[in-house]
């Protein structure tokens, strides 16, 4: 899609994303307003349910359940994530696939021409090429997950069918506010007047049960009105309308992922009435969902666990499902680079039990944090075993070089960590056998 804009043509997807990168002088802008006129300028009155998930963590994981259990009962899913690790595109799906260039490029040119003087973030521009895809794609439902915090994020420019509120916990602390209950606030603003709303926090602050109650929404709670009960290899599934048995584990893997799934599918049943689904197709979603990034371990030896995990409730989850997986005596080589901006010593207070060495890097950009910060961090929480090495990748290659087949790596810290070493192994992969210009291929 050919557009001229001002100066310059923009034909390519990294073209628009270049142009989108520039037009806001803040990455991060919450408020509706700015959305809102696009929006309507766009015409933007989506006649297809919408899921709107939100939470500190989890979100992905929920979206991708849903997704998989309503494509397997028949329905045309748009699904809407963020942030991307290797591609934009993954951020904007449609009956699982992926949305290709071209159509990006569509999306982005038609949020331009409506645009006018507005200035959008690159958030919201990907936010409103979305959903006018999905429009247009003529989807059955959208699922759109929140990018920060709720109440004023680009997603809830569109009045949710069901809203879901995954966890609540410390993170994002300059738009957000510094504990939970100013936290709980900003997320709970996508609940919506007489429609469900899903709560898989155990322990949600007052403030979100108050706005949930002022607002008027039906709100679901975990181990209240829903839940999970493990049975074996199996487990139940229990809420206001019954119980859904021999439920498979989800193949996303973690200790969190139950209370994921159970939220997932009590979901589905607020929303039974416009989206049935079967059991059969609860089951082959929970074993078809992929998430790429979280507890995600890598076939081979040694194991290599890649983690997005970045605030201490994350940290915390990844070091109960190293715990469950267990290792046999092995040792845990953690990979380790984090954003300056977010609780590195709380992360890394978390996890330290489980990880035997740690080698770390800085990440690039403003954001970034430096070694030496990950150092300071870490020796505050008396970790000594440290390496500090060139960047993510030199990390990585150094814990390769270390590993034996017992042993395991753990990536973590970052979208951006877990994303370097997913480009590298891609690089290794592509290159000629023997080559080792890619540093080393063991792993």
């Amino acid at each position: 899609m050919k557009l001229e804009t001002r100066n310059s043509k923009l034909e390519t997807l990294q073209q628009w994303l270049e142009h989108i990168e520039r037009q806001h002088p803040k990455s991060i802008a919450l408020g509706l307003d700015r959305v809102a006129r696009v929006r309507d300028a766009l015409g933007l009155a989506p006649a297809f349910p919408i899921i709107t998930v939100g939470g500190t963590n989890g979100k992905g994981s929920v979206c991708a359940m849903l997704e998989a259990i309503l494509d397997r009962a028949g329905y045309r899913v748009g699904r809407y994530t963020s942030p991307h690790l290797l591609r934009y595109n993954e951020r904007v799906r449609v009956a699982c696939s992926e949305a290709r260039d071209e159509e990006l490029a569509r999306g982005f040119a038609a949020v331009e021409r409506a645009r006018g003087d507005v200035p959008l973030t690159y958030f919201e521009y990907g936010t409103l090429a979305a959903v006018w895809l999905f429009v247009g794609w003529r989807v059955d439902v959208a699922v759109l997950e929140v990018g920060l915090g709720g109440r004023l994020d680009a997603v809830n420019a569109f009045d949710a069918d069901c809203a879901v509120v995954t966890t609540v916990d410390i993170d994002h602390v300059d738009f957000l506010g510094g504990d939970r209950e100013a936290i709980g606030r900003e997320k709970a603003g996508i609940f919506r007047r007489g429609r469900p709303a899903v709560c898989a926090d155990p322990a949600p602050p007052s403030s979100l049960l108050r706005h949930a109650e002022e607002t008027g929404a039906l709100l679901l709670r975990i181990d209240a009105d829903f839940g999970a009960t493990p049975q074996g290899r199996q487990w139940q599934y229990w809420g206001r309308s019954g119980k859904r048995s021999a439920l498979p584990h989800p193949v996303l893997r973690g200790a969190c992922q139950l209370a994921n799934a159970a939220a997932a599918i009590a979901v589905l049943e607020s929303m039974r009435q416009r989206l049935p689904v079967a059991v059969n197709d609860i089951r082959a979603g929970l074993l078809e969902a992929d998430n790429p990034g979280r507890f995600q371990v890598l076939p081979g030896r040694p194991a290599v666990i890649l983690d997005v995990a970045h605030n201490p409730q994350a940290a915390r989850a990844l070091a109960a499902s190293l715990a469950a997986m267990g290792g046999g005596g092995g040792r845990v080589f953690a990979v380790f680079a984090m954003l300056r901006d977010k609780d590195i010593a709380g992360v890394a207070a978390a996890v330290k039990s489980r990880v035997t060495h740690w080698y770390i890097a800085g990440l690039e950009g403003a954001r970034g944090a430096g070694a030496g910060e990950l150092r300071r961090a870490l020796a505050a929480n008396e970790v000594s075993a440290v390496t500090e090495c060139r960047d993510v990748a030199g990390a990585y290659a150094q814990a390769c070089d270390i590993a034996t087949e017992n042993d395991r790596i753990l990536v973590f810290g970052s979208f951006y960590t877990v994303a370097a070493v997913m480009q590298l192994r891609e690089r290794q992969k592509a290159s000629p056998a023997g080559d080792d210009s890619q540093g080393d291929h063991r792993c």
